[in-house]
């Protein structure tokens, strides 16, 4: 099976961490004929404006056209036409975003529509109600793009609760799915890659995953492997490195503390893988790192 490339959040756009945003699906489209098939990590959900053509999230194909809403959640799997005619607005998110006010772990799969196990991530809301949430995407736009010291986060943060509610009064559109055989890799794999991002500071092991998922780290390793082409392993340390260069970007923790909040027995371990995969040491990193 191709390696199926996976797209993070950009969380520095804008120069300050901003955890939600909003694009033209036109602007993604070079990056769709080039990867037409990826997974994400974060939470979508675009309003399509123009165009009738098919689009798959998971297991779920629906024919898009001009005021259907497609949902995902992170590390389920899109399929585009490469030559993709359709236009309309993608609102994207980081879960951190809204749990960092509501402090509830359960708030967002509380959304029927944003659920592990929905039977459609597709929405066909009202005409009235597509214009009202239409706005509200100019709207968040808007914000997200006026100057840095003008932009307000608890108002993108209102907006966008303000527009998931709404979401929840939109009916769902059914829609076909994908081949029975293709099923069980794609959400064991979807399943692995969110507890990893629940999980990934406090639990270093596969068996740990595995044993959550039901199946043996051998299996979860060859469904790992053929869809993301890395190994379980190399996906839990990659998000472990990310957070760790993050935390050293971003924080004044010492080497030692972020070593303990990432759960390693030493920091003299620590530092050691942190230099066998980055190629510096966590000091080095840092010191690079600032101007």
């Amino acid at each position: 099976m191709k390696k199926i490339p996976i797209y993070n959040y950009y969380r520095h756009k804008y120069g300050q961490e901003l955890l939600v945003d909003m694009i033209d699906v036109d602007k993604m489209k070079p990056d769709i004929k080039k990867t037409p098939v990826y997974i994400t990590t974060f939470y979508s959900i675009i309003i399509f404006t123009e165009g009738d053509e098919e689009i798959a999230v998971n297991e779920h194909t629906v024919n898009a056209h001009p005021g259907v809403v497609v949902c995902s959640r992170p590390g389920e799997m899109w399929k585009w036409n490469p030559d993709t005619e359709l236009k309309g607005l993608h609102l994207l998110f980081e879960e951190e975003f809204l749990l960092s006010f509501f402090n509830d772990p359960l708030f967002l799969s509380k959304f029927p529509y944003l659920q592990a196990n929905r039977p459609s991530p597709f929405l066909l809301p009202s005409t009235v109600l597509c214009k009202r949430i239409t706005q509200l995407y100019k709207d968040i736009r808007e914000e997200i793009n006026s100057p840095a010291s003008e932009k307000d986060q608890h108002m993108l943060r209102a907006m966008l609760y303000e527009t998931l509610m709404l979401f929840n009064r939109v009916p769902r559109l059914s829609s076909s799915s994908m081949p029975m055989d293709e099923l069980p890799m794609i959400r064991y794999v979807a399943q692995f890659q969110q507890l990893v991002e629940h999980d990934f500071r406090d639990q270093h092991d596969v068996e740990y995953y595995a044993d959550k998922l039901c199946i043996t780290s051998n299996y979860l390793n060859k469904v790992v492997k053929q869809t993301l082409g890395m190994t379980t392993k190399q996906f839990i340390l990659s998000r472990i490195m990310t957070e760790a260069k993050r935390m050293l970007d971003y924080t004044s923790l010492s080497v030692a503390e972020i070593s303990q909040q990432l759960n390693f027995d030493t920091s003299t371990y620590f530092v050691r893988l942190f230099h066998r995969v980055e190629g510096v040491t966590p000091s080095q990193y840092r010191d690079k790192n600032y101007f």
